[in-house]
């Protein structure tokens, strides 16, 4: 069973905290320069009010940046950058093996083409967590993987007996 692994409809692979690390540089670098422009024209011309002017202007530069930061990053931090079919694909491999059955799953990006899974399965027949990170194997940009398994009390296995 082959698995296509590009599945990320995200075109640019940007790391986010060095690009956050790199607009914080900037940001302290530009801020400095502002304070300088200010206290030299309010020294030598009498310009005091450059002082708050240039303190606006590099509120409203480092908001503008930071806006275009959060905007990139918030889809990954609320799980939405993942492909629905790259999460079907996962969840198929777990419950193609036996009666198992996913009753909740979460996957996330952690970085450049590497993801995190939280699974939880109910079965009839428990296996190790290593077993079924073996089912696995085959999507190799899953970094971390936890797995939590529960005996399923019903028959079939549902996933509301997770719950119970």
């Amino acid at each position: 069973d082959e698995h296509d692994d590009d599945h990320h409809h995200d075109h640019q692979h940007h790391d986010h905290n060095l690009r956050a690390a790199y607009f914080h540089v900037l940001a302290d670098a530009l801020t400095s320069l502002l304070a300088i422009v200010a206290l030299v024209s309010g020294k030598y011309f009498g310009w005091n009010w450059m002082d708050p002017v240039m303190g606006i202007v590099g509120a409203i530069i480092i908001t503008r940046w930071s806006y275009g930061l959060v905007k990139q990053s918030a889809p990954i931090l609320l799980d939405e950058s993942i492909d629905e079919k790259y999460q079907t694909a996962i969840k198929t491999a777990i419950e193609r093996d036996a009666d198992n059955r996913i009753s909740d799953m979460h996957v996330w990006r952690v970085g450049a083409n590497h993801y995190a899974a939280v699974i939880s399965l109910v079965t009839h027949d428990p296996q190790s967590t290593e077993h079924y990170k073996q089912l696995l194997q085959e999507f190799k940009q899953l970094a971390h993987v936890t797995v939590e398994v529960n005996l399923c009390a019903g028959m079939p296995c549902s996933t509301l007996d997770s719950a119970r």
